[in-house]
C-alpha cells in the first residue's frame, strides 16, 4: 500500500505523510504517527472524534492501524496544502487560480470551521489553523486537516 513508505509527501507534527495507493487504484495519504505522541486511548479518541466529522470542507478519514505503528489513512489531497501551493507555483499561474478561488478558497476554510465548532456532533476546536492545514483537492475546494 504504501510501497515500504518511499513516497513522503509531507510532515507535521504528529508524523510522516506518505502518499500510498489502495488496492483498488484510489490514492490516499496515510499519516504515520510519531511515538511520542500520546497513549493508544488517547490516538483511539482522535479517531472517534475525526471519523465522525462529514464536511465538504474537512478532510475525510478512511481508516486507521492501531497495531505495531499508529497511523491514520485520509483522502489524496492533489493540489497539496494551501502554502505549498502558494510557494511553488510560478506568479503567472497562481495569479490566474487564485484570482478565480481566493473567495471561494476563504469561504471554504470559514464553512469547515464552522462546521467544527458548532454543526458535528461533538464540538471540535481546530485551534491550529495555518496555511500548512488546509489542503486542496482537484478543483482547489479548500479542506481543513484536523489532525496535524
Amino acid at each position: 500500500m504504501t510501497n515500504s513508505f518511499k513516497n513522503k509527501i509531507g510532515q507535521g507534527g504528529y508524523g510522516i505523510v506518505y502518499k500510498a495507493s489502495l488496492p483498488d487504484g484510489r490514492q490516499v495519504a496515510v499519516k504515520v504517527i510519531n511515538e511520542s505522541k500520546g497513549n493508544g486511548e488517547e490516538f483511539i479518541n482522535e479517531v472517534a472524534s475525526i471519523s465522525r466529522t462529514s464536511h465538504v470542507n474537512i478532510v475525510s478519514l478512511l481508516g486507521f492501524c492501531y497495531e505495531k505503528k499508529r497511523a491514520l489513512i485520509y483522502e489524496f489531497m492533489s493540489k497539496g496544502s494551501l502554502d505549498t501551493f502558494i510557494i511553488k507555483r510560478d506568479l503567472l499561474m497562481l495569479f490566474l487560480v487564485w484570482i478565480g478561488n481566493h473567495y471561494q478558497i476563504a469561504i471554504g476554510i470559514a464553512r469547515g470551521l464552522e462546521y467544527l465548532h458548532q454543526g458535528c456532533i461533538s464540538r471540535i476546536l481546530h485551534l491550529d489553523i495555518k496555511p500548512q492545514n488546509i489542503l486542496l483537492d482537484e478543483d482547489f475546494c479548500p479542506k481543513s486537516l484536523i489532525l496535524d
